[in-house]
């Protein structure tokens, strides 16, 4: 290779990477227009955690752990950003540059901005925004979704009778207003719509955004044992799923999927056309995809654990290769294996009990590790002795899940462990300059 080109490669290397090497893509929960994403082994895992009253600062914050099996500090935490007060911390997501992670809280409805980018084991909170509700009219900004430039915000209720009728939001990167989406009501061909909302799926080759529906903040900040006891109360979850035009954020169809259906995964496949929901009061999962003439149907396809103990499906997380499906049940504390080479027909093929209670999953890229943390809300977590509250790290070899390490939230008297994200540090193209440059002069 001469000189010439060697020089022009190191230059269009360089220039595409920005001073830093991309790593490839991240957990399967991801928005599809996150960049600069995580294909290897990550270096830290963000848990963005509720305080408790009487323990350690008893704030809100996000706890940053090391997770690379090669660093000193492995398995432990390494820092914590503490944001003020308790708001019913709840999810996270980062903006599609990756630089930032946006976090929420359900109950006061403050949205706080990390820089994560600038220094991944130190995140700092950089901005704090504080008229979600005067700007929307709704309540409790709960999925946070990436889209070009912008950030997608799903609502769980509203600032009228704080029902479950809501809706979306969107704010560009600097955290500006820019637009509010009503979820529908009414009747939508057969359907009745509900205008209750929860998570966020794209499925950009399909030009398709699926949401689906939980309840509003009379329910979700409700004693959950007074909860369930209220016939009333239990009549206000939500029973469907609206599919949207993306481009013209416009509801294309209202699919009635009943037991409150919760998190949407889309199959990561190119071509795919489906996703996933696990409903939390039915313990369904429900298969959404088109048909033969391009209608889009929602149906049951499988059960999760025992219907008749409800054992409260919530998170859900798909490989990368869309053949399998890690599904958490909350009251039970137990993870779940389908086997989905076939979305029509899931099977589950294993089961371990992780903790008294189990909330969040989250994968690697290739599947290897799983981590699981425990809190559900604060009011709907267990009491006493089985009010676990832990991050876990087990690897995952297709058969059997083997656990590495177990951080103890409460005896860290860091609060109770909810959302994850992940991280990985930048890598400095310094040593790569020096190669090539000396590539080039021995050529």
């Amino acid at each position: 290779m001469s000189k010439l080109k060697v020089t022009a490669l190191a230059f269009a290397l360089i220039a595409s990477f920005g001073g830093t090497l991309p790593v490839q893509a991240d957990e399967t929960c991801n928005s599809p227009y996150t960049t600069k994403l995580i294909k290897g082994q990550e270096d830290f895992v963000h848990v963005w955690t509720l305080g408790v009253k009487g323990m350690g600062d008893e704030s809100d914050k996000l706890v940053t752990v090391d997770v690379n099996p090669k660093s000193k500090d492995y398995g432990k935490v390494v820092h914590s950003v503490t944001v003020g007060g308790r708001g019913e911390a709840h999810h996270t997501g980062f903006t599609d540059d990756r630089r930032f992670l946006w976090a929420g809280r359900l109950d006061d409805n403050r949205i706080f901005v990390f820089d994560i980018g600038s220094d991944p084991a130190k995140p700092k909170l950089v901005h704090t925004i504080t008229d979600f509700t005067q700007k929307t009219g709704y309540v409790g900004p709960h999925t946070f979704y990436a889209l070009p430039g912008r950030m997608m915000v799903q609502a769980l209720s509203n600032d009228k009778d704080h029902g479950g009728r809501t809706g979306l939001v969107v704010y560009n990167n600097k955290g500006e207003f820019v637009e509010k989406y009503d979820m529908p009501t009414g009747r939508h061909g057969d359907v009745m719509a509900d205008g209750y909302g929860y998570d966020i799926g794209i499925n950009p080759q399909k030009n398709a955004l699926l949401t689906s529906s939980f309840t509003g903040w009379n329910n979700y900040m409700m004693d959950f044992g007074k909860m369930v006891k209220d016939a009333d109360a239990m009549k206000h979850f939500g029973n469907t799923m609206v599919m949207w035009d993306l481009k013209s954020m416009k509801p294309q169809k209202v699919m009635n999927v009943p037991g409150a259906p919760l998190e949407i995964r889309w199959s990561l496949k190119s071509g795919d056309n489906w996703a996933y929901t696990a409903t939390a009061l039915t313990s369904k999962l429900v298969l959404i995809k088109q048909d033969a003439k391009g209608e889009w149907q929602a149906k049951e396809v499988g059960t999760v654990g025992d219907p008749s103990k409800v054992p409260l499906p919530v998170d859900i997380s798909i490989t990368a290769d869309a053949k399998g499906l890690w599904v958490n049940t909350f009251l039970d504390g137990t993870a779940r294996y389908f086997d989905i080479s076939d979305p029509e027909a899931p099977k589950e093929v294993y089961q371990k009990v992780i903790g008294s209670q189990v909330n969040m999953v989250s994968q690697s890229w290739d599947g290897k590790r799983v981590y699981f943390t425990t809190s559900l809300l604060g009011n709907w977590d267990k009491k006493g002795g089985d009010d676990q509250q832990f991050l876990k790290l087990f690897h995952w070899d297709g058969k059997a899940l083997s656990e590495k390490f177990s951080i103890d939230f409460y005896a860290l008297k860091l609060g109770r462990a909810h959302h994850m994200k992940f991280s990985a540090k930048p890598v400095n193209t310094a040593g790569l300059k020096e190669r090539v440059a000396e590539l080039a002069s021995n050529r």
